[in-house]
């Protein structure tokens, strides 16, 4: 599978310190291999958004047919906002 930051995840992703930056990075290329590793969860309430675990932070992201979408890469108390979900 291909994996694709969106412009929010691209800016979320330059902003990382090392250790979180080496930990993000090995997990995103997880996520090319099929199926995807990881601890990957469907978010509740959202049927296409999923969400990976990474210690204190949270990948999101859409799958589609041979794309998975990165939208957020936040800490894990940011990541759940309802803005970032998308619910209004």
């Amino acid at each position: 599978m291909k994996v694709r930051l969106d412009g929010d995840a691209k800016k979320q992703y330059k902003r990382l310190n090392e250790p979180a930056l080496s930990r993000i990075s090995k997990a995103i290329e997880g996520l090319k291999e099929e199926p995807p590793k990881g601890d990957i969860k469907p978010l509740k309430g959202r049927t296409s958004k999923w969400r990976l675990r990474i210690g204190d932070y949270r990948i999101l992201f859409t799958v589609f047919d041979e794309l998975i979408l990165v939208t957020h890469i936040e800490r894990r108390g940011q990541a759940y906002n309802k803005k970032i979900r998308g619910k209004k």
